[in-house]
């Protein structure tokens, strides 16, 4: 039988709260709640686990310390795992941390929960397209260029951000808009940005715009913190299945939990499990 308190735990240092303050605390907090990391994972440097892995080391439960990309990545990598997956808020958003453990729970209150048994597995229903799975959010639209902003910015590269920033400006007023064509949501004109929010009800579908010069730039400043819901938005629905497609037939980029990709100029987007048991410690999943 697996032992639930051995762990391995898998790491992120360009995550935003991957310090080497922030491993101390989260290694400080295992160890006095009695968790054993058995072996500590540093990506990228290191290679994600697969199943095999784990279980060839005989562990079954895998933490994760790291964003929403990175999470997305390493949950994706165990499709199929019988094992379970500890997810801690290691990032900047920590999206996914908030719909298993709650908005307000904190490092050390997770792995209180944890220990003490008070979790359980759950296979959330996440948002699926060709491009790949998000676990915690979707984003597509023009709007989805401000991603290069604030990968300069986490960089500190100013001359990058300044010609990130007037791009993605170009982008969010001029880009092809994205519209909801099957079934028909919103506006015929489409928009610049539509949020995909997985839940156990579905996909909610917020659709972000900018009318005029004083919504861009509040619109602009959402994109760019990433507090998307801070900018002018209309809530489009909840769906299990929607097809969305550009208004003039061009590709269009998408963001999977903060990750760029690109699809066709029409893509379906469903609801789907996951393919792998999280721990939740809250009801909100």
């Amino acid at each position: 039988m697996l032992n639930d308190q051995t762990i391995w735990l898998l790491v992120n240092a360009r995550s935003g709260s991957n310090s080497d303050e922030a491993n101390e605390a989260l290694e400080r907090h295992c160890l006095q709640h009695g968790f054993e990391i058995d072996r500590k994972i540093r990506f990228p440097d290191d290679e994600l686990p697969g199943a095999d892995d784990l279980d060839a080391a005989g562990i079954g439960r895998l933490a994760i310390f790291t964003g929403d990309g990175s999470l997305n990545a390493a949950i994706t990598n165990l499709g199929g795992w019988a094992g379970e997956v500890i997810v801690l808020p290691g990032g900047t958003m920590n999206l996914l941390c908030k719909r298993l453990h709650g908005p307000d729970a904190d490092l050390e209150t997770i792995v209180e929960r944890l220990a003490k048994g008070a979790s359980r597995a759950v296979r959330p229903l996440v948002a699926r397209c060709e491009a790949g799975d998000a676990l915690a959010g979707l984003l597509a639209g023009p709007g989805t260029s401000w991603v290069s902003v604030r990968e300069a910015m986490r960089d500190f590269d100013l001359s990058a951000m300044a010609e990130g920033t007037s791009e993605a400006w170009s982008e969010t007023i001029g880009g092809s808009m994205v519209r909801c064509c099957d079934p028909s949501l919103g506006r015929e004109d489409g928009y610049p940005l539509i949020e995909f929010t997985p839940s156990h009800r579905g996909l909610q579908l917020d659709a972000f715009h900018a009318e005029g010069a004083g919504e861009l730039l509040q619109q602009s400043f959402a994109l760019l913190r990433r507090s998307f819901r801070e900018g002018p938005h209309t809530r489009l629905g909840l769906v299990d299945e929607i097809t969305l497609e550009t208004c003039d037939g061009s590709p269009f980029q998408i963001l999977i939990d903060g990750e760029p990709a690109t699809l066709p100029a029409k893509a379906k987007f469903t609801v789907a499990p996951c393919e792998v048991d999280l721990l939740a410690t809250h009801h909100g999943f």
